[in-house]
């Protein structure tokens, strides 16, 4: 399990008129969320994302929410709104629909269309709802209204959701930009007017609530993108999130502005950028935009590549740039600019990225030395004016690490939210709004969901921590033949290791030491092979652990001759 509560009870049944609020994702993590709200037995969920796998998670390709607790009510599920476009708000859409085909979903038409070309993919063909800003919908018990919010991708939305049981609002991942590209500003009157009206639940962003005042805005990053255009004498490489077509936008321009060309590299890239053409979100001028092929006929002055990479992910476009181990090779002359926000867990796998770009003698320019991305998410300053323009009298910050979260709860508490109407919850926990007081009444198991190529939910914590141990401390098996009646090793023990020391010999010296063990036990009445086997591993593995401080798999052998 992600985040166990064995402390809390299983939930009681929903009180008549009270609603409950569930996170299956999203709540002391960043990624996979997922909220469940319930009324008169009736199921809305907001968002259906992914988390993608840190270090300690080798060979897996993605997390998802955990389904479990409702996936005996799926017909009870009335629609899925979805805030946005990103991949930890919609990545989950195809195996949650995989089990109900024809659960509708409520989107902006950009996000729709993203979501539609990905499940075009894993061929589902979704019941798809087109909604905008200052429009009202009903679905089952839940009114629903959506409101403009300003994010690192464009048409996203917050949603209010009305019941007899109060006004539950959802800001969905946002920030205040004042200047934004498109124009189109978070709708800071609307929360007003809800707030008028009398929010009793607020559920908000708390991604950047730890960092002070207000996230630049993202005008201030084309001056500095036309400055490294400028300067640059080489090819130049650009690695932005698939999805953020404000950023994709800026860097088109600025190409087109200093005659190079341009060319998109990596699936989802190629994918993302072609709906958002296609739909009118990004205009590129004529003869900008070429193939690949095309460009490599092209002098390297003249050439803008936009790629996939920007998060250190493995397979990605840029790390593999990295790793010499892609057919685009990074050169003296090259300039690369990592586009993008540093999500927590990721900043060992950017490093590298950037040291292995470095050390080919590329320019590397990311956030950390140059103003080439700005947050998608609300700082600390920006959230302090939402609560007292919506004046809530519940708070359960959402979208967060637990630091996040905690530092979100104290923002509410300065503002005059009192301490016990602001729900700090994880994932599973479960909240229910009854009389317009918002506690925590129970928990629903909910664990890490993994992908692992083609099998889904198949893979353990215990084989992680068997991948983990293999991968770093390496691999020792031993075989050996007895004869019990005699209480003799009769064949070996061979011993052998795989990624442990790169001395084939350095196990000999434990040869003599496992002989005399298996000997012994023999000697005092230990038959059972499984009893051997432990024997052994123990003497093995105390003898690596003394010898050379290392604790890799030990897999013994020991049969009857």
């Amino acid at each position: 399990m992600s985040h166990p509560h064995p402390e809390l009870p299983e939930p009681p049944p929903l009180p008549e008129g009270a609603l409950r609020v569930v996170a299956l994702g999203g709540l002391g993590e960043i990624g996979r969320n997922m909220t469940v709200l319930e009324y008169a037995g009736r199921l809305l969920v907001v968002d259906c994302g992914v988390l993608f796998p840190e270090e300690s998670q080798p060979g897996i390709d993605l997390i998802l929410p955990d389904f479990t607790s409702i996936e005996d009510r799926l017909d009870d599920i009335e629609a899925i709104v979805l805030t946005h476009g990103h991949e930890d708000h919609i990545g989950a859409l195809p195996y949650l629909l995989r089990l109900r085909r024809d659960i509708p979903l409520l989107g902006s038409r950009l996000t729709l269309a993203l979501v539609e070309a990905k499940l075009r993919e894993a061929r589902i063909k979704p019941v798809v709802t087109v909604v905008r800003e200052g429009e009202r919908n009903r679905v089952g018990p839940f009114d629903l209204e959506f409101l403009a919010v300003n994010h690192s991708i464009p048409d996203a939305l917050a949603v209010a959701i009305r019941t007899p049981a109060g006004l539950v609002l959802h800001t969905g991942d946002f920030k205040m930009d004042q200047l934004p590209l498109d124009g189109r500003l978070t709708d800071l009157n609307g929360f007003a007017r809800l707030g008028d009206e009398g929010v009793d639940l607020l559920l908000v962003d708390s991604t950047n609530a730890e960092v002070p005042g207000f996230v630049p805005s993202e005008a201030e990053i084309t001056p500095v993108l036309n400055a490294v255009f400028a300067r640059s004498r080489g090819r130049i490489i650009v690695a932005s999130f698939a999805s953020h077509i404000h950023r994709i936008q800026q860097v088109i321009d600025a190409a087109a502005a200093h005659g190079r060309r341009v060319a998109f590299v990596g699936r989802s890239m190629v994918r993302n950028m072609g709906v958002a053409r296609d739909l009118g979100y990004l205009t590129v001028p004529g003869g900008t935009l070429v193939s690949l092929d095309d460009l490599t006929h092209l002098p390297d002055d003249e050439v803008v590549l936009i790629c996939t990479g920007s998060q250190g992910e493995p397979m990605a476009v840029l790390s593999r740039i990295a790793n010499n181990d892609h057919a685009i090779k990074a050169g003296a002359d090259d300039t690369i600019i990592l586009a993008s926000s540093l999500i927590p867990g990721n900043e060992n796998a950017v490093n590298r990225v950037i040291n292995g770009l470095t050390r080919s003698g590329a320019t590397v320019v990311h956030r950390g030395n140059a103003l080439v991305h700005v947050s998608g998410h609300a700082s600390a300053g920006e959230l302090l004016y939402v609560y007292n323009v919506v004046r809530p009298r519940n708070v359960m910050p959402v979208h967060g690490e637990w630091r996040h979260l905690r530092a979100n709860a104290a923002l509410a508490e300065r503002t005059g939210v009192p301490r016990d109407r602001i729900v700090l919850a994880e994932d599973g926990v479960v909240v229910d709004l009854v009389d317009g007081v918002a506690r925590i009444v129970g928990a629903v198991p909910v664990g890490y969901v993994y992908v692992d190529g083609a099998s889904v939910g198949d893979i353990s914590e215990a084989s992680l921590t068997d991948r983990r141990v293999l991968g770093e401390e390496g691999f020792i098996s031993i075989f050996a033949a007895v004869d019990i009646i005699n209480g003799k090793v009769v064949a070996g023990p061979e011993i052998e290791a795989r990624g442990f020391h790169e001395d084939p010999d350095v196990l000999t010296p434990v040869r003599d030491d496992v002989r005399r063990e298996l000997e012994s036990a023999m000697a005092d009445g230990v038959v059972d092979a499984r009893q051997l086997q432990q024997r052994v591993r123990r003497i093995v593995g105390r003898w690596v652990a003394q010898t050379h401080r290392r604790r890799p798999m030990i897999i013994p052998v020991v049969v009857e001759a």
